[in-house]
């Protein structure tokens, strides 16, 4: 198109984005920013603190209606590596028996869980009572801490 000179032509700008009919909701883009998942925990192993001495120690001795029971703690590299009796129930015959199937799963829980606060063996209740309370005064003596 050729135009003359001397004639003005008047220009209008277009918008960027066309105008919307009136009532005609404008559309919005969204930008989603999700957030970078956290690695997953990596598992520390529990083991005493730096101040758990290594050794064998005593626990206290426990009255039970059925006898003392008493244990001794072995404490090594900051960890309990084992619990050995050193009196348990002795009332009777049955004493005897409960006390050879509870101290092995006693055992088992402590050394698994490196704590005293495990449950008591199941038909035990004397024994696991003692058995855990000299161990946790052994394990103080240790000042080992779970």
């Amino acid at each position: 198109m050729t135009m003359a000179a001397g004639t003005t032509v008047k220009t209008t700008a277009l918008p960027t984005h066309p105008a919307q009919p009136t009532g005609t909701p404008t559309p919005t883009t969204t930008t989603s920013t999700a957030a970078t998942p956290a690695a997953p925990a990596t598992p520390v192993a529990v083991a005493a603190p730096p101040s758990a001495k290594n050794g064998t120690f005593a626990g206290s001795a426990v009255q039970t209606p059925y006898g003392t029971v008493q244990v001794q703690a072995v404490i090594s590299g900051g960890k309990i590596t084992d619990v050995v009796p050193l009196s348990l129930t002795d009332v009777g015959s049955t004493s005897t028996e409960i006390d050879n199937q509870a101290v092995p799963i006693l055992k088992s829980e402590v050394l698994a869980s490196q704590t005293a606060k495990v449950s008591a063996a199941s038909g035990a209740t004397y024994t696991s009572q003692g058995y855990l309370t000299s161990l946790q005064a052994a394990l103080d003596a240790a000042n080992f801490t779970a």
